[in-house]
């Protein structure tokens, strides 16, 4: 039988019949409309449906040696690249328990043989059409799962590059530069990966590990309410200044939750709740020696922790108006002297662990002046 070869508007027929004058009967009769493909045992069908032109529709006889029409059908539905194809059975069984039986594995519907042409057709065209719109259905919904992901990354682009604007006011004002915030982020993330896969296994998933990272450089968002002569001074602050100096952990803290104070979906704001915690807290320290509120140990929540870490690594290495950069070396000898007293001991572990990974870092984003 010449097999016609589709164009785009001409729907693909695969007939699986093992007798060769039942699908002479049907490739004449829908030739005329369709593209029509032919098997004339199971296995074939199976080949067929996956090469192309690939069926819109199956004809399938169930009473076939070796394969039948249901053993057929189960394989199809069991493979991704043929299970949302439509299946008929032509069959001359008329007991309603095979109908049921081919109905569960997943037929559309049933003809019955000896065939009644228009039957045929009307049935044909039936099922073309709702796979038509179950594609364009398919189609639209892609598109738009498409569009939204499209839109909310984009949308998370919009907010981290606002957190970092927001958080670079605090950090011009205390004559540092943005890459600050690039750094501290970056050594936040590393620690997060070690210590996701050691201590802290079962509390730093993936999207807690975003969130800390993501909330990170709001950290020191408290120093625009600190005064030009305390946060600027370059000698060493008076006992009045640094009380007030100390005060920026809460104003921070205190700003963000004003920010979202009031709103009904508090869910959508993971990220400035975990912000609130790094900025009030990242001056504490694991003896309890730390401010504001001086808690200790497990206490300081953890992002907070690795802020503490990350923070002060930072500020060693890197020139400020009150002191000289300080080699890497010797501010890792001086984080490790924190262990257990400014820091929480597993978490110097992990710079130790990743100190190198802490240096790429500094380079990367190092300061131009």
């Amino acid at each position: 039988m010449t097999q016609l070869y589709p164009t785009p508007a001409q729907p693909v027929i695969l007939i699986v019949d093992d007798t060769p004058e039942n699908i002479t009967v049907l490739g004449e009769l829908l030739q005329p409309y369709y593209t029509v493909k032919v098997a004339t045992d199971g296995r074939r069908a199976l080949a067929s449906a996956i090469k192309p032109p690939h069926p819109d529709l199956i004809l399938l006889d169930v009473m076939m040696p070796e394969l039948d029409g249901y053993a057929v059908l189960a394989r199809l539905r069991e493979a991704a690249e043929t299970r949302d194809i439509p299946v008929v059975f032509v069959t001359a069984l008329d007991a309603s328990e095979d109908e049921s039986r081919g109905l569960e594995l997943g037929a559309a519907d049933y003809i019955t043989k000896p065939i009644r042409p228009p039957i045929v057709l009307a049935r044909v065209r039936a099922q073309l059409e709702l796979k038509q719109a179950r594609d364009r259905l398919r189609d639209q919904n892609q598109w738009l799962e498409g569009e939204i992901a499209r839109r909310l990354q984009q949308n998370q682009k919009i907010q981290d590059v606002s957190i970092r604007a927001l958080a670079s006011l605090a950090e011009t004002r205390d004559n540092e530069t943005g890459n600050h915030i690039l750094r501290t982020q970056g050594y936040v993330g590393v620690l997060c990966d070690e210590l996701a896969g050691s201590h802290f296994s079962g509390r730093l998933d993936a999207r807690t590990v975003d969130l800390i990272t993501k909330a990170a450089p709001l950290h020191d968002i408290g120093k625009v309410g600190i005064p030009d002569h305390v946060l600027l001074k370059p000698g060493k602050l008076n006992d009045d200044e640094w009380q007030l100096m100390r005060t920026h952990a809460k104003l921070g803290a205190e700003a963000i939750s004003r920010a979202i104070r009031g709103e009904p979906d508090q869910s959508s704001f993971d990220f400035l709740h975990t912000a609130i915690e790094i900025a009030h807290y990242h001056h504490e320290k694991w003896d309890g020696s730390g401010y504001p509120d001086g808690l200790c140990g497990d206490a300081i929540p953890l992002p907070a922790r690795l802020m503490a870490l990350a923070d002060v690594f930072d500020a060693l290495i890197n020139r400020r108006c009150y002191k000289a950069p300080m080699a890497i070396e010797q501010a890792a000898a001086i984080i490790a002297d924190g262990k257990s007293s400014h820091f929480d001991p597993r978490v110097v572990d992990a710079f130790a662990n990743r100190l190198d990974q802490f240096a790429t870092i500094a380079e990367r984003y190092a300061d131009k002046n």
